[in-house]
C-alpha cells in the first residue's frame, strides 16, 4: 500500500508530516471560527428578524446598526479583509499569522454571511404561528425560541451547511496569506515547487470534506422537514 501511494503521489508522501499538520490546522480554523460564527451569526440573525420594522421587538436603531455592519463586512472581499484586520487581529490574539491569526478575519468574514442566512431562514416562519403564540400569551423570548427557531430548524440546518462549506473556502484563502492549512500547503509545496500531485491531493481532500458536510446537512434537513410534515398531519387530524 505504501509503495502504491508513493508511486501515485510521491511528493505528498515526502511531505507527509507537513501535509497532516496542514490538515490539522485547517480543521482547527474551521472548528474554532465555525463555533464563533454559529454563536454570533445566530444572535445577529435573530436580532435582525426581531428588531426589523413590524418585528416582535421592533427597534429601528438596533436593526439599522446590525444591518449596516453586516452589509459593510459582507461587501469586503475576504483577502482584503484579512489585510484590513491585521491591527485588530494582533491586538486580540497577538499575531496576524498562523491559525491564531486567521481566526479573527475568518469570524469577521463568515458571521455576516451566516447572519443573512439565519435572517432568511427565520423569515420563512409563518406569521400566523407567531400571532397565535402571541395570542396565547407567549412572551417575546418564548416566540423566538418556540416559534421562530423551532419552526425554522430545517432551513437553519441548510444555512449552517452552506456557511460551513463557505468557511472551508475562507480557510483555504487564509492559508494563501500565511495562515497555514491546506491552502498554504497546496501553494507553497504544490504550486511553487511544481508538485502537481500535492495540488491534486489537496483538492481531493477539500472535495471529500465538502461532500461529507453537504451530505450530512442534506440528511439532517430532510429528516427534520419530514418530522415537521408528520407533526402537521397529526395536528390536522
Amino acid at each position: 500500500m505504501a509503495e502504491w501511494l508513493a508511486s501515485i503521489m510521491p511528493n505528498v508522501v515526502d511531505y507527509s508530516e507537513k501535509f497532516w499538520s496542514s490538515c490539522l490546522a485547517t480543521g482547527q480554523m474551521f472548528l474554532i471560527a465555525g463555533g464563533f460564527t454559529l454563536m454570533f451569526g445566530s444572535v445577529f440573525g435573530v436580532l435582525l428578524t426581531a428588531a426589523r420594522p413590524g418585528g416582535i421587538m421592533e427597534n429601528r436603531w438596533v436593526y439599522t446598526l446590525v444591518n449596516t455592519v453586516t452589509n459593510i463586512f459582507r461587501s469586503i472581499p475576504f483577502v482584503i479583509l484579512l489585510i484590513f484586520l491585521i491591527p485588530l487581529t494582533r491586538a486580540i490574539v497577538g499575531t496576524a499569522i498562523g491559525v491564531k491569526g486567521a481566526i479573527v478575519p475568518l469570524v469577521f468574514g463568515a458571521v455576516p454571511f451566516f447572519t443573512r442566512q439565519v435572517e432568511a431562514a427565520l423569515a420563512n416562519v409563518s406569521p400566523g404561528k407567531i400571532e397565535a403564540a402571541s395570542a396565547m400569551g407567549s412572551g417575546k423570548a418564548g416566540i423566538i425560541l418556540r416559534v421562530y427557531l423551532h419552526e425554522a430548524v430545517p432551513d437553519l440546518i441548510r444555512a449552517v451547511t452552506i456557511t460551513a462549506i463557505s468557511l472551508i473556502g475562507l480557510t483555504t484563502m487564509a492559508g494563501a496569506v500565511g495562515a497555514g492549512g491546506i491552502g498554504s500547503f497546496a501553494i507553497n509545496y504544490g504550486q511553487n515547487l511544481h508538485h502537481q500531485d500535492i495540488v491534486n491531493v489537496c483538492v481531493l481532500v477539500l472535495l471529500v470534506f465538502v461532500s461529507v458536510l453537504q451530505g450530512l446537512g442534506n440528511m439532517l434537513a430532510r429528516r427534520t422537514t419530514n418530522h415537521r410534515l408528520f407533526q402537521r398531519k397529526v395536528e390536522t387530524k
